[in-house]
């Protein structure tokens, strides 16, 4: 039980740090304040580490890791283009990254409960990946 709530979680992970990329990258050319997009970058790049950490925790139990839902990233890919070309802004960047991150922080936390027999260091690496989710939501108040 413990080995497979571990691989469970840690795919969770997995698919939720390629999200933060994916949508990272598709809002970043819209960003125009200089600000905004330094932070949008650090964020990038600490999703990138989490991934590369995630993926090396999987290879010890020798799992893939999961990539995002082709549902989801449809339809996160329809709503940014569809909410950019009404209004290209921060504002709309921000908005759209922190409902993300909200969202990425409600499955975590709803995976760490549901995945409890996980070892410790699979949730260390969720805990990091909410943390993080929390953190850029704070840093894009000042562009809402």
């Amino acid at each position: 039980m413990i080995e497979s709530d571990t691989i469970k979680l840690l795919r969770e992970c997995d698919a939720g740090a390629k999200m933060g990329v994916t949508s990272i990258d598709e809002v970043y050319e819209h960003a125009q304040d200089a600000r905004l997009r330094t932070v949008l970058e650090e964020c990038r790049h600490a999703h990138m580490d989490l991934v590369e950490k995630i993926g090396a925790l999987l290879d010890e139990y020798g799992d893939e890791g999961k990539e995002p839902p082709m549902v989801a990233k449809g339809m996160s890919w329809l709503k940014t283009n569809v909410m950019l070309g009404m209004k290209d802004s921060d504002k709309t960047v921000a908005d759209l990254m922190t409902e993300g991150c909200n969202m990425g922080v409600k499955s975590l936390n709803r995976y760490l409960n549901e995945y409890e027999a996980a070892e410790e260091k699979s949730k260390d690496v969720a805990k990091k990946l909410i943390k993080l989710e929390d953190q850029l939501v704070q840093d894009l108040r000042d562009f809402l």
